[in-house]
């Protein structure tokens, strides 16, 4: 019962987010002394009921406050595990819900309790509990303005209950029925405010999940002003202003109860629970929340309740980890709650390794929350490391990530620096050697993630050098990884380690070695000048110190006689005395000694060497005593050092020790190095350490370069980006990395494209300097070094790109002016800084021609002018860059403007002319390649090119003819002569000009035909529309004037309309060209066909025109002629083909080859019979050849330009080519080939039957290297079950035991799936009897190991064991057949091959050899069957002519003449391939 006296403070207060009606509020009574009694409702609990009475003597105060005697229940208030609790009692004296009202009475029910917290405070929830536990329950069906209200409410009761008790606990007595009363209200309040909070949390969470929902309920909540998302930051500052105070009073043990703290941070967790509260528009909710949870661990003892939470929802809600770092750090910095890390990292280390690598997306939230708390609190993380690293072995990749990436944040903040103490520098190198070590870890994230932070600490200068070169070599063993991600952070760790190195801007092994060599000289000799110095005997040192010892010995003796003053010493015995001054005199206190030697002297006068010596003698005296003392130190040291082993007594031992001790200090001394000796010795150590890394970068340099090509375009980025990056450092061989990204400029791919772009950019057109011209020069420079020894590829390339450069405007004026300078020599310069000046103008015109052709006459006065024949190259590239205007002038498609031509008469083509003239007859290797760009520019740009090429094609001939007249003694002059007459008495020539005069007719005849192709088809194109257009319009205006005649007008255009008449013409104009082609331009009459006879003779008799360049060149033009005409194609291919299988020059092989491409597309039918010769060449001796051929070949197989069936295995052995340049070749082709649909799948088979007989000379080893390559590109489970059903199949006619194992070998390379091994069920009898070979048989199980990891259906796994029970059983069966009965192996093969060969043999015949692949099944799919040779031409072959080499005796031109392939030789069978268009360009 409540004591008469006691009163209970009521303050009213309104909340800051809504404000209450006026009306609402109830107005105290006015009448102060009257009392007013208030009977209560009756509570039920259990089987008794108690009427509470509340009495209020109703009594005026200050502030509106108004005190109550009241009366305690009889019950009392538990909070309940779950809401139902409530509505039962399980004591007597508990608390239990009487009824739970219907939602039509919550309405008045609700004012009712708001009318009676108006009068009686927070104390009236303990009538009216029901009413909001009612609200509570039928919550979901409620109106939502009484469940606001209710919120509402609640939120002033609580409010002003924790105002109220604000003042009652500060009481020092508390009364206990007053405390119990406040008790009860406490829960109750506390209990609906949370529970109200978590649902209207709850009904929130829905919302979201459903939009619409969501929508409809946000718009009518915030009409009405009431947004849960808003208001519950209200509440939680509510409950942690509750949370403030000392609320342990009212408990009697002073110890609040769990279950009322739990409740209280119970709502926090389900708050966080939600996935929108980490949005930053939560920000104060979750700083709330933050706050309440630190109130509770910091008053309530809620540490071990808030870890377990914590640690329980990081695996179920993947938001919670960064909110939970952010509460951590509040809690530490602003709570002092330092103990939570710990316990949080030792509950987490206490998790199983093997269920956090079950549940990965669980172990994702603790790798998280790990991760960037180390971030935030790296010091406290580090003093609980040891709990987590035995994670560190366990499978859980995610864990390990997270625990490195803690180790690297705490090697970044806490051990970092040179001023760390022993033990935290021993903690950092662990960590070093544990990140080192996970370099190479199993899992590919885990590798990656490693290099990331090893990227970081390297990038912050965390990285100690003595780690550096450890860490380095660890990157560049990276960058062969399998993994894309891995290689990526490689190359970025390499990046960073050159731009943060400590060693030097430039890092060329070369600079580096010489210097360290000269510095390693340097140190040697000063160790040499140290151990030499060191050696000085006593008496040398005696001498030393003499001079300085007279000096004060005199003046000592005379301060004496002035003053009789004497320092005293005490002497125990001689010995003593004798090591004092020994040592006096070592450290150069000479007084001292000087005065210890007069004291011996007066001390002790009867011991030697003191008797019979008066203090007063001569100076000489005590100078010849002190000499006696020191060198005689000396003597008896080597006398004690040999009797040491004879001197046991204890008084010995202590002065041997004392001299010891001496000694080793005067040796430590002397033998401590200079400074300039520790100075030299690390300059040479950090040489050491700079030249080693840049031996390992270099490395790096080879190993990147090559993954300029992969896949992946992340990894070329990165590839490019380090090439950058190492070209500032001034490492040579990074020039090579430059050139080798510049192909990289035609990728397809626009982001490898623009990185190509941005590092030139960066590379080159930002250059040093002060002014503009000094930048200008340092840019030239820059391209000049680029372009030294550079291929004709790399140029082209590095056209396209200055030519985006100059399109973009992003070079320089500046930089063009001083090209031109250097050009025209008015700036000094070499021969090759000025070629390679007009190399980089006609670059940059190709993106703005004006650049040229506004200073045409200047190209032509100086490039091509008197000096021209000094320098033909030079000549060459004007010509080059002249050509770049053409372009400028290209007609763009539909219009119908003239072209741009120059007159005949123009000074270009004289220049020309007189160039090509006067360096005809002269041995120059850049004259042949000048007139070939010569001629190809007189045909682009002059009116009438035909005709200046024949002047020249004749003036050169007369030149000719002159050399062979000299040569012959000949003086006459030659007035009319003919190519004819050359060709006759050639033999007598120079070789020099006639392969200039071959090499000149080739140009102009091949420059002649692409003119008709090209010129003179659009020139007539472009009349006939014109034609039309003009025919159009007349006609138009006829129309016009005669409408009568309209419909006749219509009946005419009516083929127009139908596109007949342009189709027609079109034909014309290529037949007429065709024509003119076929009958005209090697006719008798035209002066081309004056050099045929001579290109044959050089051709057909290679004993007598021995010469390489000039056989090399007639096969060249004789490749040109066969591209003009389709009969002397015909008529001329033997001798084409001969020379390219049996010419002994590879030149000549090379562009007899390249010369076979460009006829292989102009005249496919006549080119398909001599196919197999094409490919021949690809097994070439030479590389040269192979590697032409190889590119030829990919260029014809892709535009489906040759027979691809039979000979494609030919470009598989190119896998296996000893240079690595032709295997990248032929991978290409196949990656390019594998982009067709089934090109590879539909080739496979043959290959396999070819590369796997033993005729083709294809090693074991070899075919399996080339066939992992191929089989790589099936990947369509369709072509997998197709191709192991034909492998299987082909076991039947496989006649060898290799053939049995390549076949067993490319099975085991094929993706098994369930299908592919029912197709293999299938087919079994097909290699039964072939597993009794170990070989074959361990293939079969490796398919089944693979297929048993990766399916995992029972049905698989019952298929797959049955399948190796017939698997073993086939393999025992056979072994024991061979054991047991030997004999019968033989008789069941017989039967075997009986049944499989298709075809009558006798059996000597199949013992003695395997079949031949004409007598195999001709239906398989795997044999390409060759052409049978008819009966009676294999019984009378005619024997063939080999061709002789040899130029040591001359042969008649008809024995030269049958050194060609013979009618019989000449393959007969055509396939006529159609080609697109009639009209070919080449």
């Amino acid at each position: 019962m409540v004591e008469s006296g006691s009163t209970f403070p009521i303050v009213s207060s309104s909340l800051p987010y809504r404000k209450i009606p006026r009306s609402n509020w109830s107005a105290p009574r006015s009448d102060v002394c009257d009392r007013l009694f208030l009977r209560g409702r009756t509570f039920s609990s259990g089987a008794r009921s108690v009427e509470a009475s509340v009495e209020f003597p109703v009594k005026a105060r200050s502030g509106g406050i108004m005190a109550a005697p009241l009366s305690p229940p009889a019950w009392e208030f538990h909070l309940p595990l779950s809401p139902d609790d409530l509505l039962r009692s399980a004591a007597p004296s508990q608390y239990a819900v009487q009824e739970v009202l219907p939602v039509k009475q919550l309405p008045g029910r609700l004012s009712e309790f708001r009318k009676a917290f108006n009068t009686q405070g927070a104390l009236a929830i303990l009538q009216h509990f029901d009413t909001l536990y009612s609200i509570l329950h039928h919550f979901r069906t409620v109106d939502s303005v009484v469940k606001e209200d209710a919120l509402e409410l609640m939120v002033k009761v609580v409010m002003n209950h924790s105002t109220a008790l604000a003042s009652i606990l500060s009481t020092a007595d508390l009364v206990s029925s007053l405390r119990a009363l406040h008790l009860n209200a406490l829960k109750m309040n506390t209990y609906i405010l949370v529970r109200l909070g978590e649902a209207f949390e709850m009904e929130s969470g829905k919302n979201n999940l459903v939009g619409l929902n969501s929508k409809i309920k946000g718009k009518k909540s915030h009409a009405k002003g009431f947004l849960w998302e808003e208001e519950r930051q209200s509440v939680l500052q509510l409950l942690t202003q509750l949370l403030r105070l000392d609320l342990r009073h009212l408990w009697s043990g002073l110890v609040v109860e769990e279950e009322y703290v739990s409740l209280v941070t119970g709502c926090c967790y389900r708050i966080l629970e939600n996935p929108s509260v980490g949005h930053q528009r939560h920000q104060p909710t979750r700083e709330a929340i933050i706050h309440l949870l630190g109130v509770a661990l910091q008053r309530y003892n809620h540490m071990l309740s808030a870890t377990l939470r914590l640690v329980q929802m990081l695996p179920h809600f993947e938001h919670v980890a960064p909110v939970f770092v952010e509460a951590v750090v509040v809690w530490i910095k602003e709570y002092g709650m330092k103990s939570i890390v710990g316990e949080l990292l030792r509950e987490i280390g206490k998790k199983c390794p093997q269920e956090l690598a079950r549940d990965t997306s669980g172990t994702k939230g603790y790798a998280t929350f790990l991760a960037e708390l180390a971030e935030q609190t790296p010091s406290i993380v580090l003093a609980n490391m040891s709990v987590l690293l035995h994670h560190l072995d366990g499978e859980s990749y995610g864990m390990r990530n997270a625990i490195l990436t803690a180790m690297a944040e705490v090697l970044l903040q806490v051990l970092n620096g040179e001023q760390l103490e022993e033990t935290a520098k021993s903690t950092r190198d662990d960590f070093l050697e544990t990140l080192q070590a996970h370099v190479c870890d199993i899992n590919v994230f885990v590798r990656s993630r490693v290099l990331q932070l090893f990227t970081r600490i390297v990038q912050q200068k965390a990285l100690p050098l003595t780690q550096f070169q450890a860490v380095v070599c660890l990157a560049v063993g990276r960058l062969q990884d399998k993994s894309i991600n891995v290689v990526k952070n490689a190359i970025q760790l390499l990046a960073v380690f050159l731009s943060n190195n400590p060693f030097s801007c430039k890092l060329s092994c070369a600079e580096l070695t010489e210097l360290l060599e000269k510095e390693k000289q340097k140190l040697q000799k000063m160790k040499e000048c140290r151990t030499t110095a060191v050696v000085i005997s006593p008496e040398e040192e005696w001498e030393a110190m003499q001079p300085e010892l007279q000096a004060t010995l005199k003046s000592c003796l005379t301060s004496q006689e002035q003053e009789d003053t004497r320092r005293t010493f005490t002497i125990e015995n001689p010995e003593q005395l004798s090591r004092s001054i020994v040592q006096l005199l070592r450290k150069s206190n000479y007084k001292d000694a000087i005065h210890l030697v007069q004291e011996g002297m007066h001390q002790l006068q009867e011991v030697e060497p003191f008797k019979q010596i008066t203090e007063n003698d001569h100076e000489d005296l005590i100078q010849s005593m002190l000499r006696s003392f020191y060198l005689g130190s000396h003597n008896e040291n080597s006398i004690q050092e040999s009797a040491d082993g004879t001197q046991n007594t204890e008084n010995e031992g202590q002065v041997q020790n004392e001299e010891q001790v001496q000694n080793e200090e005067q040796v430590q001394n002397e033998e401590e190095p200079p400074e300039e000796l520790v100075k030299q010795e690390m300059l040479v150590q950090y040489l050491q350490n700079a030249y080693n890394f840049s031996e390992k970068i270099t490395e790096a340099l080879r190993m990147v370069s090559k993954l300029m090509y992969e896949s992946s375009v992340s990894v070329v980025q990165e590839a490019i980006e380090f090439f950058v990056i190492v070209s500032q450092f001034g490492i040579p061989q990074a020039v090579l990395g430059v050139r080798r990204m510049l192909p990289l400029i035609w990728s397809k791919d626009p982001g490898i494209r623009e990185a190509v772009l941005d590092a030139y950019r960066r590379l080159y057109l930002n250059p040093k300097g002060d002014t503009e011209r000094n930048r200008a020069q340092n840019l030239i420079q820059s391209l000049f070094l680029l372009m030294i020894d550079a291929s004709l590829g790399t140029i082209r390339c590095l056209e396209e790109i200055i030519s985006e450069f100059v399109q973009k405007d992003e070079i320089k004026p500046a930089v063009i002016q001083l090209l031109w300078e250097r050009f025209a020599e008015k700036s000094q310069c070499s021969v090759l800084e000025r070629r390679a000046s007009i190399m980089l103008l006609g670059m940059m015109a190709r993106g703005k021609p004006e650049i040229v052709g506004s200073n045409l006459d200047t190209l032509i006065t100086v490039g091509l002018g008197d000096r021209v024949h000094e320098d033909y190259h030079f000549a060459l590239e004007v010509c080059n860059a002249i050509s770049k205007i053409g372009n400028s002038h290209k007609p763009s498609p539909g219009k119908s403007s003239s072209p741009f031509r120059l007159p005949q008469s123009h000074m270009l083509f004289e220049r020309l002319r007189e160039a090509i003239t006067v360096g005809f007859g002269r041995p120059c290797a850049h004259w042949i390649p000048f007139t070939q760009a010569a001629v190809t520019l007189i045909y682009q740009l002059a009116e009438g090119p035909d005709e200046i090429c024949a002047q020249i094609l004749q003036s050169c001939s007369h030149q000719a003819l002159e050399k062979l007249q000299q040569g012959e003694g000949a003086e006459a002059e030659v007035t009319d002569s003919s190519p004819d007459e050359v060709a006759d008495d050639s033999s007598t020539i120079d070789t020099t000009v006639l392969t200039h005069l071959v090499s000149l007719a080739g140009d102009v005849a091949l420059q002649q035909l692409v003119h008709l192709e090209l010129s003179v088809s659009s020139e007539l194109r472009r009349r006939r529309l014109l034609g039309e257009e003009q025919q159009a319009n007349e006609h138009a205006a006829r129309n016009t004037k005669t409408p009568k005649k309209k419909s006749t007008g219509n009946e005419i255009t009516m083929e127009e309309d139908l596109g007949l008449v342009g189709a027609s013409a079109e034909d014309t104009e290529a037949e007429l060209i065709r024509s003119i082609e076929e009958t005209e331009l090697l006719d008798g009459k035209q002066l081309l066909s004056a050099f045929i006879p001579l290109v044959l003779k050089i051709c057909s008799n290679p004993g007598l025109y021995g010469d390489p360049v000039l056989t090399a060149s007639a096969a060249l033009t004789l490749g040109k002629l066969c591209m003009i005409s389709t009969e002397f194609c015909d008529a001329h291919l033997r001798l084409f083909f001969t020379m390219m299988e049996k010419s002994t020059h590879s030149s000549v092989r090379a562009n007899l080859m390249i010369a076979a491409g460009d006829l292989a597309i102009r005249f496919p039918n006549q080119v398909e019979p001599w196919t197999p010769h094409l490919y021949a060449r690809l097994r070439d001796p030479c590389q040269y050849v192979r590697k032409t051929a190889a590119l030829v070949m990919t260029h014809l197989i892709l535009k489906d330009m040759v027979k691809v069936r039979g000979q494609v295995s030919e470009m598989a052995t190119l896998l296996i080519d000893p240079e690595e340049e032709i295997v990248g070749l032929a991978r290409n082709f196949f990656t390019e080939l594998s982009s067709k649909d089934n090109a590879v799948y539909n080739l496979l088979p043959d290959i396999i039957s070819r590369l796997s007989d033993p005729e083709s000379g294809i090693e074991e080893q070899s075919f399996r290297t080339i066939m992992r390559q191929l089989f790589s590109y099936i990947t369509k489970d369709k072509q997998t079950e197709s191709l192991v059903e034909k492998l299987c199949q082909r076991f039947r006619t496989a006649q060898t035991e290799r053939q049995h194992h390549d076949l067993a070998y490319c099975l085991t390379l094929l993706p098994l799936t369930e299908r592919g091994l029912r197709k293999m069920q299938d087919n079994f009898d097909c290699f039964a009897d072939k597993l009794q070979d170990k070989e074959v048989y361990n293939c079969f199980l490796a398919m089944l190991s693979r297929l048993r990891r990766v399916g995992t259906k029972p049905e698989i796994k019952a298929v797959t064991e049955e399948f190796e029970q017939k698997l073993r059983m086939c393999h025992n069966k056979g072994l024991d057949s061979i054991t047991e009965a030997p004999g019968e192996s033989v008789g069941q093969e017989d039967k075997n091959i009986s049944v499989l060969q298709s075809t009558k043999k006798t059996a000597a015949s199949s013992r003695r050899r395997p079949l031949r692949t004409s007598n195999k099944d001709a239906d398989s799919s795997f044999i390409t069957p060759e052409p049978r040779v008819s009966r009676s031409r294999r019984k009378t072959p005619k024997p063939k002519i080999t061709i002789v080499f040899s130029s040591d005796e001359e042969n008649s031109f008809e024995e030269e003449l049958q050194t060609e392939l013979t009618e019989e030789e000449t393959p007969k069978k055509t396939t006529p391939i159609s080609r697109k268009s009639s009209r070919s360009v080449r």
